[in-house]
């Protein structure tokens, strides 16, 4: 683990943002499309402290971006080139836009401030996405990433950030993937190897102090 100076010195608020991953009603949510993946982020508390790292995002002047993972009714523009998404467009619960299903799910407060991105393709909410564009003009240069999932898109999200030249910052507690014992495996086998890992409290006492007005 880092030192407070050390990711203090990452984590400054003027150029660090807070990336939520697929943080959405129909893949956490109570009616999730994934219902292990759901109670995994819920009962590991990782969908808690997310909420924790948002508010705490707003309250420091920290810009939180949310990647949302949708579909058109129609299909079209999806991948079809795996089994992952084969699989997915025969779920009982689709992530078609508009629907309740690709809103950010509760306790995880949007405000006015933050960017929303959607996606219609692919496994990463990087590549392809808006994401890399706003981060370079808000001047990010440490992205910290949470959300889900820790076997496609967290991992996805990580290496393309790095890839890009980003630091990344990953609050272990903070990312889900099922099984349970596999996200600890990521992180310490894979993400530690590129990323800084830290815990949600050690990323949030770097981000105490008073609000900041939001940059333009």
């Amino acid at each position: 683990m880092p030192s407070y100076e050390q990711l203090s010195e990452l984590l400054d608020p003027a150029t660090t943002v807070l990336l939520t991953v697929e943080c959405q009603q129909g893949v956490v949510g109570l009616d999730s499309a994934l219902p292990e993946l759901a109670k995994e982020a819920r009962s590991s508390g990782a969908l808690a402290q997310v909420a924790r790292l948002v508010a705490a995002a707003h309250e420091s002047g920290v810009q939180v971006i949310h990647a949302i993972a949708e579909r058109r009714p129609d299909g079209r523009g999806a991948n079809r080139n795996a089994r992952l998404f084969r699989a997915a467009a025969r779920l009982p619960v689709q992530q078609l836009t508009g629907t309740t299903a690709v809103r950010v799910v509760p306790p995880i407060e949007v405000t006015d401030e933050d960017f929303v991105v959607r996606r219609l393709h692919g496994l990463s909410p990087i590549s392809g996405t808006d994401v890399d564009p706003l981060l370079r003009n808000l001047g990010c240069r440490t992205l910290v990433v949470s959300g889900v999932s820790a076997n496609v898109a967290i991992p996805n999200a990580v290496f393309d950030a790095v890839n890009r030249g980003y630091t990344v910052v990953v609050p272990s507690d903070a990312i889900a993937g099922v099984p349970s014992d596999y996200t600890p495996a990521m992180i310490r086998n894979t993400l530690a190897l590129v990323a800084t890992v830290a815990t949600t409290d050690e990323v949030l006492a770097c981000l105490k102090g008073p609000r900041r007005e939001p940059r333009r």
